[in-house]
């Protein structure tokens, strides 16, 4: 499937732009009360980023159509996309705002901007953090689908962000600390940490699209395929891109001694084994046809993207 480069970009910067004005008309505004908590939530949500979680969601629900064209004349279908990418990336900013705190990374910059808790201060960026939790979900509950698959939806995303996701992915990370892990050990901790969310990030956009049980498999594969190779692409950046390239701290894994793709494998293997995923991912949605041609355009990005 070939892969209109210029047609990509300019529909990804739309999403992005699309999800920023959602998120900035959704979330509490800053003079509410308590209007310093939501100040926090806020400039951690709305401070940037690439977006991609909010992106799988569409490119996965756009993927199932049948027919390549944009649902502009479906409101119920890109409304249910909405919540579902609001909810992903709240989850996703709550994540960020925890692993930079002291007792976590322990980090000052994010995006190239100050931390939330350096920002404002450590008990507003934890209490930001959880406020945006439970906010995630109450978007779930909104999504304009069958009550059965608003069901499903949050027991997914429940999933990917607690013990058995995310937050038990974060829990290996730091018990691995200077612990010489195997191959399969360390993929099975970033399929937790970072994988599960951007897998079910994939699952929402089907769920809302109601993809068919052929077109569940072949988004399963492609989310596994490209929930690892994101890790693996990250761990290549944090000792090749700089600082300022990156938007946080370069060389943090390392000098925390972390397990990395690239302290397993070396540089080049862990390059090869990305571009594995990549490969595995498009292959995997080789039966949606023309409608996956956004998944396959975020394969791209996530594998060749240098911050």
């Amino acid at each position: 499937m070939k892969q209109n480069v210029s047609a990509f970009s300019d529909w990804l910067s739309e999403r992005a732009a699309h999800i920023q004005q959602v998120l900035d008309r959704e979330m509490p505004q800053s003079d509410v009360v308590p209007a310093r908590l939501h100040e926090a939530m806020r400039y951690a949500v709305l401070g940037g980023g690439k977006r991609v979680r909010a992106a799988l969601v569409y490119a996965a629900g756009l993927s199932c159509l049948k027919n390549s064209a944009e649902p502009g004349s479906e409101p119920a279908l890109m409304r249910a996309l909405d919540c579902a990418a609001v909810a992903v990336e709240l989850i996703h900013a709550y994540s960020l705002v925890h692993d930079d705190l002291p007792c976590m990374d322990d980090d000052v910059l994010r995006r190239g901007q100050p931390t939330v808790h350096v920002q404002f201060d450590e008990p507003t960026a934890l209490l930001a953090g959880d406020a945006l939790q439970p906010l995630a979900f109450a978007f779930l509950a909104q999504m304009p689908i069958a009550p059965e698959r608003v069901v499903q939806a949050t027991q997914a995303l429940a999933q990917a962000a607690g013990s058995l996701g995310m937050a038990g992915g974060q829990a290996i990370d730091l018990e691995s600390v200077g612990v010489n892990l195997s191959q399969d050990e360390l993929q099975h901790m970033h399929r937790l940490k970072t994988g599960a969310l951007l897998s079910v990030s994939v699952m929402l956009g089907g769920l809302a699209a109601s993809a068919s049980a052929l077109q569940q498999q072949a988004l399963m594969r492609y989310a596994g395929a490209m929930g690892l190779a994101f890790q693996v692409v990250d761990d290549v950046l944090d000792v090749t891109a700089d600082t300022s390239t990156l938007g946080k701290t370069a060389g943090k894994d390392a000098a925390a001694n972390k397990p990395t793709y690239v302290n397993l494998l070396g540089l080049e293997p862990a390059r090869v084994l990305a571009k594995e995923l990549h490969r595995e991912a498009i292959d995997a949605i080789a039966p949606l046809g023309e409608s996956g041609r956004h998944l396959v355009g975020l394969a791209d990005f996530i594998v060749l993207r240098d911050h």
